[in-house]
């Protein structure tokens, strides 16, 4: 592989904070085919994030989580990852083999406005535990095991990219 060719482009980040929506903008820009590691989770058990986390609990989905994207091989791809891939040294160090990790980092208060429907979504936290618990536990995670941290407070998505195509090293 040549220095960046090829090379996957991994968003983490908070759920909410639109690695989706940019990662879906990113591929179409770069001409990469985008995954959705979420998404793969639930194809391939045939039921949703929420339903897993409800049957098998937290530990089991993370657990679930890293299976998954430990067996992901692929190149030239956008990776949009659930928020909880961090807690998984071994499924990060498997993305950041093949590609470069973005963190989108967004404030706790402005994650807060978009996070109202929290439970639907799929988050895996535990029981009790607030958005804002999830944040302080998960951030120090993110700083860790990113390679570029974009800010994306008071961002539109394609303000996000825009800003992600200026860090990203050696493209055209």
């Amino acid at each position: 592989m040549g220095m960046n060719e090829d090379r996957n482009i991994v968003l983490i980040g908070m759920p909410g904070v639109g690695k989706s929506t940019v990662g879906v903008l990113l591929a179409k820009r770069m001409g990469y085919d985008f995954l959705d590691t979420d998404i793969l989770i639930q194809a391939r058990e045939g039921r949703s994030l929420q339903e897993i986390i409800r049957a098998e609990g937290a530990r089991r989905f993370r657990a679930l989580e890293e299976e998954y994207i430990c067996d992901v091989q692929c190149t030239a791809h956008v990776i949009a990852t659930g928020g909880s891939v961090v807690y998984s040294d071994r499924a990060m160090a498997h993305l950041a083999r093949s590609g470069t990790v973005v963190f989108l980092d967004i404030s706790l208060e402005r994650l807060l406005h978009r996070l109202d429907d929290v439970d639907a979504r799929g988050v895996v936290r535990a029981p009790g535990q607030t958005i804002a618990d999830l944040y302080d536990e998960r951030y120090p995670l993110y700083r860790r095991h990113h390679d570029i941290a974009v800010r994306t407070d008071g961002l539109a998505p394609n303000q996000v990219l825009a800003a992600i195509l200026r860090r990203l090293p050696g493209l055209p």
